[in-house]
């Protein structure tokens, strides 16, 4: 008779501070309140529960902004996770901030990717076993590269580069736990839904990988995907939902005998509130509420930004103000900076803060007319227009661009009503991560661009140039449509 047991496995991603519910269609969606409310709900019902965050509980909201995280932490450690991996906003406030909330929180956090490079030793636990009823379950944390691109900042910080690398690692770390006879793995990671679909592949079986609960895509599923039999899942992104498995593991063979799995809505109709929380997070919202809802400006109507993919109302205001402020001949501003799809009319200090909450110092570059092209051919390859989680750029007044996706070609490459000329040199604005990761942002190598003229900071903060130059003008208006046309597949 198979000796089988059950386990309850809750896991979120990608919550970017997202703790406040929203009504919609007249019942309030989402909020950490509900989201725990329903784990606990769970946690009575079932015998073997564990919840897990797969990375990114930073950013995004006003209050994890103000705080630096320490509101984040303080509300996380009542949701109670019991395991957590890092994403790649976790590093936002810089590394040694990090290490200070990771004291803070009263739940472990793992990760196997970030280490120091001197000595190599690990910067977190590669991994945490947690043993319920009997069980002992192996959670190991990855995180993704866009990490690794941002801590390139510090030469002492270093990470495993490719899946091949993060493959190895896993391999190290289950068979030196296998003496041990865990029942149960999981790989938390933050690397897409995609790269989780290629890393499942790469993994031996004799590993014992049971389940992959991924983040970082944002990726809504109805059902798990299946690769190397193993089931890969992830929760879309802030707490209007959650993952929930049901699994019988067989303990004799340390693997899955069954499961179900299915994204759970946290809403009011099928969550329970919890009031402890909710305490927590309204202490928190009163100092915010009485410096953000100053007013900043009042735009025409409301402007938009749907998708980071294409060029967007808001893209085009944010992008006009920064080459303004700068006087450079083009400023591309990352899509990714701007983190909601609408804001306006009235603006507060508030609704701009959750918009924009990334802040980077500006860099002036020079760049030729063939290297301009190069970098926008770059955004604009089939992977990024497929959907992929990569770097995508607002363009400035001045610079139309007309692409065919089918030839790879350019329709229209034009700067002020004139085609640009390969060995003209432009005065190009970048925001201080996408400088500092030119190859992989632009397929440009720095040196390169260096050798006719040095680049520089010419400014701290872009997020305060936009806010002041916002502040000074009412009624701003702007198509969104026209700079950049293509022609998809």
């Amino acid at each position: 008779m198979k000796n089988i047991k059950k386990l309850t496995l809750l896991h979120s991603n990608d919550m970017h501070g997202d703790f406040l519910a929203e009504e919609v269609d007249e019942k309030l969606v989402g909020g950490v309140s509900m989201l725990s409310g329903y784990i606990n709900q769970v946690r009575r019902e079932e015998k073997n529960v564990i919840y897990a965050i797969s990375g990114d509980m930073f950013r995004g909201s006003i209050i994890d902004s103000e705080f630096h995280g320490v509101s984040t932490i303080q509300i996380m450690n009542i949701l109670g996770p019991d395991i957590v991996t890092l994403g790649n906003h976790e590093v936002d406030y810089g590394l040694a901030h990090l290490l200070f909330l990771e004291k803070c929180a009263e739940f472990p956090i793992i990760n196997a990717n970030m280490y120091i490079t001197t000595n190599h030793k690990r910067l977190f636990a590669p991994c945490k076993v947690l043993e319920i009823d009997g069980m002992k379950i192996l959670f190991i944390g990855i995180l993704t590269e866009l990490t690794l691109l941002e801590c390139r900042k510090d030469p002492l910080i270093g990470t495993f580069v490719t899946l091949e690398d993060a493959a190895d690692e896993i391999g190290r770390i289950c068979n030196t736990y296998n003496s041990i006879d865990i029942d149960f793995t999981v790989l938390l990671t933050h690397i897409g839904f995609e790269e989780d679909k290629r890393l499942a592949a790469m993994l031996d079986p004799s590993w014992g990988v049971d389940v992959i609960i991924g983040g970082h895509s944002h990726t809504f599923i109805t059902e798990p995907a299946e690769v190397n039999g193993i089931p890969i899942v992830q929760a879309g992104i802030g707490t209007d939902q959650i993952g929930r498995f049901d699994i019988n593991v067989d303990m004799d063979n340390n693997c899955i005998d069954s499961y179900t799995w299915t994204p759970v809505p946290i809403n009011s109709d099928n969550c329970p509130r919890d009031p402890a929380i909710e305490d927590v997070i309204n202490s928190y919202k009163s100092q915010t509420d009485a410096k953000y809802n100053q007013i900043l400006t009042r735009f025409v109507r409301e402007l938009t930004h749907p998708t980071r993919i294409r060029e967007t109302e808001l893209g085009d205001l944010f992008a006009d103000i920064l080459k303004d402020a700068f006087g450079v001949d083009i400023f591309l501003m990352a899509s990714g900076s701007v983190r909601v799809e609408k804001m306006g009319p009235v603006v507060t200090k508030g609704n701009f803060n959750t918009c924009f909450p990334y802040d980077d110092s500006a860099h002036l570059l020079y760049w030729t007319g063939a290297q301009l092209k190069t970098a926008i051919k770059h955004m604009l390859r089939d992977e990024t227009l497929g959907g992929a989680h990569t770097e995508f750029y607002q363009l400035s007044h001045g610079l139309e661009v007309e692409y065919d996706q089918k030839t790879h070609s350019f329709l229209k490459f034009n700067f002020e009503g004139e085609p640009v000329a390969d060995d003209r040199v432009f005065s190009i604005g970048l925001q201080q991560f996408h400088f500092n990761n030119m190859k992989d942002s632009f397929d440009l190598d720095i040196e390169e661009i260096e050798k006719y003229k040095k680049s520089r900071v010419i400014a701290s903060s872009c997020k305060d140039v936009i806010e002041e130059k916002l502040s000074e003008g009412q009624h701003q208006d702007t198509a969104g449509t026209g700079r950049l046309i293509i022609h998809t597949v």
